[in-house]
């Protein structure tokens, strides 16, 4: 996916003040920032990014990770939650956690922000950019737009979706969105209400993996993985669907250490979601994603 040009222009930094934090679960967090001005130039799916150099709580930290990789920490990316047409800028950030084996390093910027982030504190910013945005013109490529998650991969996903239900009036929504259990699931409530006030337009559904209460099963809260079948049964018309795919998928540490073993990586929620769509006869021109992983 290559970046429009006139996106550089919109880049610039920014010193926020931390105005809330909303837990959204256990350990994702919502940091709603308040920056001094109302009117800020970016398109819902957009992400900003975060220098860890700033916070002298964990100079030590990223000092002993510059030193074991041999070069300095680069900034983070964290997508926002909010959209243009909203009064706050917010980002929602899922905590990283370091698995013996999984994960080749510890996460350095992420715990802080979900666990040790409190009202007041100021932070500079960099944004606002990336290519995972609904065209200007999207009314005019489709009907149905169908937004494929896992994880935090629907944070910019939500943005794109309370944006379009209030500006694209033509466009559906089918919104399928992939969690271990039902308390890991980001926006849980507002999704609900954004469902119950557009009725013609949005459709969510909910695939849990490891949910173990029977009861949490309905027709729109479903037992297992996205499969091509259930994406066959809410995509009725692939020829003129776009279709956005957002979520976990294989890591460099992935491929590296899948090579060290002499075997292919194991796929992840992206790329067996990108193979189900491809299955159905969906074209690259209907599909855009964004990875994490």
């Amino acid at each position: 996916m290559n970046k429009e040009p006139q996106e550089r222009k919109r880049i610039k930094e920014l010193e926020v003040m931390v105005a809330d934090t909303i837990e959204e679960a256990h350990d994702t967090t919502t940091l709603v920032l308040f920056t001094g001005n109302d009117r800020l130039e970016y398109k819902p799916g957009h992400f900003l990014t975060i220098d860890p150099h700033q916070f002298e709580a964990l100079e030590r930290f990223t000092a002993f990770l510059e030193d074991l990789k041999g070069k300095k920490e680069p900034p983070r990316a964290y997508s926002m939650c909010s959209s243009p047409h909203e009064k706050y800028l917010a980002v929602t950030v899922k905590e990283e956690r370091y698995t013996s084996g999984a994960t080749k390093y510890p996460p350095l910027l992420s715990p802080m922000l979900v666990k040790r982030t409190s009202r007041g504190m100021r932070l500079v910013v960099t944004g606002f950019t990336g290519p995972y945005t609904l065209p200007d013109d999207i009314e005019s490529q489709t009907d149905h737009v169908v937004h494929v998650c896992a994880g935090s991969g629907s944070v910019p996903n939500y943005a794109m979706l309370k944006y379009a239900l209030v500006n694209y009036p033509k466009l559906r929504h089918t919104f399928i969105y992939a969690n271990k259990l039902w308390d890991d699931i980001i926006f849980r409530e507002e999704l609900a209400e954004l469902e119950k006030k557009y009725p013609d337009h949005l459709r969510v559904i909910h695939s849990l993996t490891r949910e173990s209460d029977t009861f949490r099963y309905t027709s729109s809260i479903l037992k297992g993985r996205i499969s091509t079948e259930l994406l066959r049964s809410l995509i009725p018309d692939t020829s003129s669907a776009q279709v956005y795919v957002c979520g976990p998928a294989i890591s460099v540490h992935d491929r590296n250490a899948a090579k060290e073993k002499g075997v292919q990586p194991q796929p992840r929620f992206l790329e067996s979601a990108l193979a189900s769509l491809k299955e159905l006869g969906l074209t690259k021109d209907q599909i855009t994603y964004e990875s994490y992983g």
